[in-house]
């Protein structure tokens, strides 16, 4: 014999049976003024553990603080990304699901692959963008160039030089195939699993060059083991301020700025939107989470969710034009 569910439990499941319901009917869930009055999900892009997962952390400790209710975080990896938005896309509009990615994540994967089950932006609603930044173009400390135009110069004089990237799509692998075709140096593409497996290889002698997020350029370069010769982006980095843009250096579409950000599901109430993005934005603040940014290598940011989603409609079709002229097809 079945025991009846106490009152509290009931009320729940019946909460989240006539979300999920609104969901799919495409009617937006209740804004109930006294949100949060449950626990938060935080779905960071990538593994547990993770530099992603790691930011998530902070900031579901943050909002517990704030709002005295227990804040998950809840890493979905698989698919670059794919399964972390596909549950948070398909989640009830309620403000509870949360979802922490990247640009390339969020924008090019869709680009990158024949069949995804959501729409980058109409699934979505932009929370607020918490930093920007971007790759940085790597060779050894003994390779002889020490600019983008050097190395082109050397590159051709070489007749083949390999780079290493993260994998087959990522931003470094779209932007090293645009540098080759807009120079004609004869670059080849060596994917990795990851950027450390690149770095080994490139100190090893195996490669010639590399891209390196921020945090590890500048590791790098302190110990003296290389030279970093340009950033992608629209501005320099901070903690490393002596590393000029491909654009400073006279390279058309680079400046493109990589970024990472909140999300909820499309059609989350606005007051519940606004609640979450001020109270998101007011920790990006915090000494805390800035000097982890800042020591990522990200440059910490917080925007309004209006002007979020204005960067993502306006990026969208940019970062589609990369695709193309990278010479990249879907898989």
């Amino acid at each position: 014999m079945h025991q009846p569910l106490p009152e509290v439990d009931r009320r729940d499941a019946l909460w989240r049976i006539s979300s999920a319901s609104l969901a799919l009917l495409g009617v937006p869930a209740r804004a109930d003024d006294t949100y949060p009055n449950k626990p938060i999900r935080i779905v960071p892009f990538g593994t547990a553990g993770g530099p992603i997962d790691s930011i998530a952390r902070v900031y579901a400790e943050a909002l517990k603080q704030r709002w005295s209710q227990p804040a998950i975080v809840d890493a979905k990896p698989g698919a670059s990304g794919i399964v972390a938005a596909d549950f948070v896309a398909k989640a009830p509009p309620d403000g509870y699901t949360l979802m922490l990615t990247l640009s390339l994540t969020h924008t090019t994967v869709p680009l990158l692959q024949q069949k995804v089950p959501y729409d980058p932006v109409r699934d979505f609603q932009p929370l607020t963008k918490i930093a920007t930044g971007g790759p940085m173009f790597v060779v050894p400390a003994s390779a002889p160039p020490n600019n983008l135009k050097e190395f082109v110069e050397w590159a051709k004089a070489k007749g083949r030089v390999t780079y290493g990237t993260w994998g087959n799509g990522s931003a470094a692998h779209l932007f090293g195939e645009l540098f080759k075709r807009q120079t004609g140096a004869p670059l080849e593409h060596v994917p990795y699993k990851g950027e450390a497996a690149a770095h080994l290889d490139l100190f090893g002698g195996v490669l010639d060059t590399a891209w390196a997020n921020p945090a590890t350029a500048r590791t790098h370069l302190q110990a003296g083991k290389i030279k970093v010769l340009g950033i992608i982006g629209s501005r320099r980095v901070g903690t490393i301020p002596t590393v000029p843009t491909f654009t400073e250096q006279g390279f058309e579409g680079f400046a493109l700025d990589s970024w990472m950000g909140f999300f909820a599901p499309a059609r989350t109430p606005t007051p519940v939107v606004d609640k979450l993005a001020a109270a998101l934005r007011e920790i990006t603040q915090s000494p805390e989470l800035r000097n982890k940014l800042l020591d990522m290598g990200f440059e910490p940011a917080g925007t309004t969710p209006d002007a979020f989603a204005n960067d993502i409609k306006t990026q969208y079709p940019v970062w589609a034009g990369l695709v193309k002229a990278a010479g990249v097809t879907p898989e």
